[in-house]
């Protein structure tokens, strides 16, 4: 008898619950107490958001499926991180994934904690059946325009690759490469794949801008990643331009004889 149990005690097993049929949830609706009928009230929010993130992560995987119903063994979805930034590198990144994936919360890196990118990325890394990372330094992006610089660091990732992809998936940049290509726009809100590329790179970017901060104090690099920050341009007043800094970037240049 569930009246056995006290509050607490319910809502403890309800956190096991996995569907409102289940004849545990089935008994406490008849329960009186207000309690019990709250923890059920939040049970019913809990199952009906995980219910739309699975749809959510359903619709994701729709254009990897469709290629792989058409014979694609191989589908790499691609993403970059770091094309505004005023200073740092730009990380393009390609992933493989198979229908076996399963991290449901997979989805746009910018609509991520940090804390949450960070637990995703090493289980992106360890399910994916490859991951491949190019960058391009800052000195290349001002030879080649960001752009460019882009495009190039993003083949670099796909012929480095292990698995030659007989597809690709890329989010808005499309790639001089004889292999076919689908390009979405906001591909990384569309495509699971796309959106597994996106939390890698700027982990890996992430990680990297900490560790310059820790070589050149002062622009707050650790927490504006290179973007053009209220303490990022002040670093720049007082500091200088450095060696990570893109000089064809505004409003680098005008910095450039303080360094």
């Amino acid at each position: 008898m569930t009246d056995r149990l006290s509050v607490q005690q319910v809502k403890e097993q309800l956190k096991m619950v996995t569907s409102f049929s289940d004849p545990f949830v089935q008994n406490l609706r008849e329960d009186p107490r207000k309690g019990v009928q709250a923890a059920l009230q939040q049970l019913k929010k809990r199952l009906a958001k995980q219910q739309a993130a699975l749809s959510a992560f359903e619709e994701r995987f729709k254009y990897e499926r469709a290629l792989w119903q058409a014979g694609n063994q191989y589908v790499a979805g691609m993403d970059e991180v770091g094309r505004g930034p005023l200073a740092g590198p730009v990380v393009t990144c390609a992933v493989i994934l198979d229908d076996r994936f399963d991290l449901v919360e997979v989805t746009d890196s910018k609509m991520l904690s940090r804390r949450e990118r960070e637990r995703l990325y090493l289980r992106i890394v360890d399910e994916a059946v490859e991951v491949s990372i190019a960058v391009n330094s800052p000195a290349v992006i001002d030879q080649l325009n960001i752009y460019r610089a882009t495009q190039d660091a993003m083949i670099r990732a796909v012929h480095e690759l292990r698995h030659q992809p007989s597809h690709l998936i890329v989010d808005a940049v499309p790639l001089s490469l004889s292999i076919p290509q689908t390009t979405l726009i906001k591909g990384d809100q569309k495509s699971i794949s796309v959106a597994a590329a996106s939390i890698v790179a700027k982990e890996y970017r992430d990680h990297l801008m900490a560790d310059y901060a820790r070589l050149y104090p002062g622009y707050d690099f650790e927490n504006n990643m290179g973007y053009g920050t209220k303490q990022h341009l002040a670093g720049l007043e007082k500091h200088g331009v450095t060696p990570i800094h893109r000089r064809t970037f505004a409003p680098v240049p005008q910095f450039l004889s303080k360094s």
